[in-house]
C-alpha cells in the first residue's frame, strides 16, 4: 500500500463514511467500482447481515476501532510518502471491517480466518503488517503472539520488517513496542511479533493469536499450515490472515484454500464456512486482461496504489510477445497458471466437473498404463466416451514403505489421497504390478468398465503384459517418442481446451498435468517431459496420453462398438 490522502473523485472512492461495507456495496451496485463475481457475492452477503442481523450482527464500533488504529498509528515506512499516516482505500477499509465488525451475541468475532487474493503491487504486505500490529497492541488479547509466516525466512521477514519500520516511524507505537533484532516486544501486554518459516528451528508449542501467512501460492508444506492453524485453538478469537497473489504451484496449499473459499462464497453443495472471509480479486474471464476497464477486478488499488500506466505497458508488451503472458496473467491478474513452457495452462486443465462411476456400468473403454520405476509413481488410466465427452478414471500406485518419504520429497498429500481412493499403497518397497492388474480387473468386474485395448510403454513391462494378457486384456505398445505421441497430444490438448475431458476433478491428474512440459523437435513434433524439477511427477499425464493414443488408433472400431 503506497497511498497518500485520497481525493473523493479519485477512483470513485470516498474517505468519510460510517460503514465502508455498505458504501463499497453501493458503489459496486452502481457500477462505479468494477469487481469480480466472487467479491460482489461475498460483500453482498455481508451487506445482508448488516441489514438483517441474526446470529451475527455488525458492530460499527469494533470495525472502526481497527480502521482508526491503522490510519492513526501506522505509518508509511519508505517511498515518497514515508513517515506519513496510512490512509486506507475503501476496499481496504471494507476488508478490515469485514474481519473485525461482525460478531455474535457474545461479542466475539465471526471471522477467525481471512483470505486476501490480490495482484502484486496492491499493498497487501503493508495492510497485513498493520493488521498484525493492531492484533499485537489493540485487540485486547492477553499475551498475544503474532507471527509473520512463509515457507522461507526471507519471505516471512517482509511483513515483519514492514511492521518494524512502522513502529519506528510512529511515536505512539514506539512507546508500546520495543524493536529487537528478530522480534517486536510489547511489555505492556506481554506480546511479541516474530517471523516464522518452515525452515525455522522449532515449530512446536506455538500459541498464535494472529498468523499472517504470506504468499501461500508458494506453500507446498501442508505441515507448516497445520502447525500454525492448529496452534490457534487455545485463543478465544484468533485471526489467520492469508495474503497472496496467484501462482504456479498446483494442488498445494493455495489451491486447497482457493477451492474451499470459492465453495463457501457460492455455497456450493450447501457448504458455508461462517468463520472464513475471503476477498478474491481476480478476472472473471481469462481474456479480460486485454480490456483495460477490467484490470481493476484483480487490482483494486489500480490508479492509486498501483500505477495503471505501467500495467498497461506490461499488457501491451505481452500482447506483442506471448512468452510474457503467463507471468503477467498470473501475477498481475491472478489467473492461476502452470509454469512457462507447460503443455497446458491451468485454465485449460482445470475442470471441476464430477461424475459417478456407477452411471457408466457396462461401458467400453480404452486403457493406458505408465509403470515408471518400481520405486516411483505408477498410474493406470481408463478412458471412455459418452455424450460427446471423454471420461477419465485413474488409479495411482506407490510402494507403502517409501510413501512417507515420497510425500515429503514431492510435497503432496499421498496419505490424504489414499483415503480418497486415488492412490493405492503396495506392500513393501516396490510397486507391485499385480496390483495394477487387479485394479483393471476390479474396474471390469465390479464397475462394468471394459477396456478393449490397453496401451503401455514397453520399458520394464514384459512380465506385466503377460499377466494382463492372461487376464484377457489386449495389450498394445505405445512408443514414447514424438512421432507416436505428438499428434495425439495436440488433439488431446484441443479436447481439454474445449472442456471435453471430465476427469472427475482428480487432484493427482490435475497436479501431473500442471507439471507436464513439452519438448519440441525441429519438425514441431512434441512429447511430454518434466520441468527442471526432477521431483515433479507426470506419470498420470503419460498414462492418459497412452490411453488417448490407443483411442485415436482404434477410433473407428471403438465408435462402432459404442
Amino acid at each position: 500500500m503506497t497511498l497518500k490522502t485520497l481525493q473523493p473523485q479519485k477512483n470513485n472512492l470516498i474517505t468519510n463514511y460510517s460503514n465502508p461495507i455498505i458504501q463499497y456495496c453501493d458503489l459496486i451496485r452502481s457500477g462505479k467500482i468494477i469487481v469480480c463475481l466472487k467479491i460482489k457475492t461475498e460483500y453482498f452477503k455481508l451487506e445482508q447481515i448488516i441489514l438483517n442481523p441474526g446470529i451475527w450482527h455488525y458492530d460499527e464500533v469494533k470495525a472502526n476501532h481497527a480502521i482508526t488504529f491503522i490510519e492513526r498509528y501506522c505509518k508509511h515506512s519508505k517511498g515518497k510518502w514515508g513517515g506519513e499516516s496510512l490512509v486506507l482505500e475503501l476496499w481496504q477499509k471494507a476488508f478490515v471491517a469485514a474481519i473485525y465488525g461482525f460478531v455474535g451475541s457474545n461479542g466475539l468475532r465471526k471471522h477467525t480466518k481471512a483470505l486476501l487474493v490480490v495482484a502484486r503491487k496492491n499493498g497487501k504486505s503493508t495492510l497485513s503488517s498493520s493488521i498484525g500490529l493492531y492484533m499485537q497492541v489493540a485487540d485486547g488479547e492477553a499475551g498475544p503472539e503474532i507471527f509473520a509466516v512463509a515457507t522461507k525466512k526471507d519471505q516471512a521477514k517482509i511483513i515483519w520488517l514492514e511492521a518494524k519500520r512502522m513502529v519506528k516511524k510512529s511515536p505512539t507505537l514506539r512507546k508500546k513496542i520495543k524493536c529487537l533484532v528478530a522480534e517486536l516486544v510489547g511489555e505492556h501486554n506481554d506480546s511479541f511479533f516474530k517471523f516464522l518459516a518452515s525452515d525455522s528451528d522449532n515449530l512446536d508449542g506455538l500459541n498464535p493469536h494472529c498468523a499472517l501467512a504470506d504468499e501461500i501460492h508458494a506453500w507446498k508444506d501442508q505441515n507448516l499450515y497445520d502447525v500454525i492453524y492448529d496452534g490457534m485453538s487455545a485463543r478465544t478469537q484468533p485471526l489467520f490472515l492469508e495474503t497472496t497473489t496467484a501462482g504456479t504451484v498446483r494442488e498445494a496449499v493455495f489451491d486447497q484454500e482457493y477451492a474451499a473459499a470459492s465453495q463457501s462464497i457460492f455455497e456450493i453443495d450447501g457448504f458455508k464456512d461462517d468463520r472464513l472471509f475471503a476477498a478474491i480479486y481476480e478476472l472473471d474471464n481469462r481474456e479480460e486482461w486485454k480490456d483495460p476497464a477490467m484490470h481493476i477486478k484483480a487490482n483494486p488499488g489500480l490508479g492509486t496504489i498501483k500505477d495503471s500506466e505501467k500495467l498497461l505497458d506490461k499488457v501491451n508488451a505481452a500482447l506483442a510477445n506471448p512468452t510474457k503472458q503467463s507471468n503477467l496473467l498470473c501475477k498481475d491478474f491472478n489467473v492461476r497458471d502452470t509454469v512457462a513452457g507447460s503443455w497446458l495452462n491451468f485454465d485449460e486443465i482445470n475442470n471441476e466437473e464430477i461424475y459417478k462411476i456407477e452411471d457408466f456400468k457396462d461401458t467400453y473403454a480404452v486403457g493406458g498404463v505408465d509403470l515408471s520405476s518400481t520405486t516411483d509413481l505408477t498410474c493406470a488410466t481408463l478412458l471412455w466416451k459418452k455424450d460427446n465427452k471423454l471420461y477419465v478414471r485413474q488409479m495411482y500406485f506407490i510402494a507403502r514403505d517409501i510413501a512417507e518419504q515420497k510425500e515429503h520429497d514431492d510435497r503432496v498429500p499421498y496419505s490424504a489421497w489414499e483415503k480418497q481412493d486415488l492412490v493405492k499403497l503396495c506392500d513393501g518397497q516396490r510397486v507391485n504390478y499385480s496390483d495394477v492388474t487387479a485394479w483393471f480387473i476390479e474396474m471390469r468386474e465390479t464397475y462394468g468398465i471394459f477396456p478393449l485395448w490397453v496401451g503401455y510403454d514397453s520399458w520394464s513391462a514384459q512380465y506385466y503384459t503377460l499377466e494382463m494378457q492372461s487376464n484377457n486384456f489386449i495389450m498394445e505398445e505405445v512408443r514414447q517418442g514424438p512421432q507416436t505421441m505428438s499428434a495425439p497430444m495436440k488433439e488431446l490438448a484441443a479436447e481439454f481446451k474445449e472442456r471435453k475431458i471430465n476427469y472427475n476433478n482428480n487432484p493427482l491428474l490435475k497436479w501431473n498435468l500442471t507439471n507436464t512440459q513439452v519438448e519440441i523437435d525441429k519438425n514441431d513434433n512434441i512429447r511430454p517431459v518434466k520441468g527442471r524439477n526432477s521431483k515433479q511427477r507426470i506419470d498420470g499425464t503419460v498414462s492418459l496420453i497412452d490411453a488417448y493414443v490407443i483411442y485415436v488408433t482404434h477410433y473407428e472400431d471403438y465408435h462402432n462398438l459404442i
